[in-house]
């Protein structure tokens, strides 16, 4: 079984880009608290896709607090230099938008 969920606030504001036939990729980063009452923070690299990517680049910002459903995935690959490296990333199956709502429209229905 390969899954995750994780609960924290967004490092930098979602980037929306389309790859292959126009599909929405949407990248953002969060910092996930260890633990209550303590300085230790995680930081995770989140993926998602299609409709789920577009409502994050349009309802989410730096600093607001999500919480994510997803599984790990492992990327390799080798540096121009001949290096293995490896980096592990979330790929969003659900986002969360926790906090409230800071938006001024009335008619906010973010399709989850």
């Amino acid at each position: 079984m390969n899954a995750v969920i994780l609960i924290g606030r967004l490092t930098r504001d979602p980037e929306l880009s389309h790859v292959g036939d126009n599909i929405p990729k949407c990248e953002f980063g969060i910092a996930v608290d260890r633990s209550y009452g303590k300085d230790e923070v995680d930081f995770f690299d989140v993926t998602c896709w299609r409709g789920l990517a577009e409502t994050v680049e349009k309802y989410c910002s730096k600093g607001k607090e999500v919480g994510v459903r997803g599984r790990l995935q492992q990327d390799r690959w080798t540096t121009k230099e001949g290096e293995n490296r490896r980096k592990v990333s979330v790929v969003a199956e659900e986002v969360q938008f926790l906090g409230g709502v800071d938006n001024q429209e009335d008619d906010f229905d973010a399709p989850f």
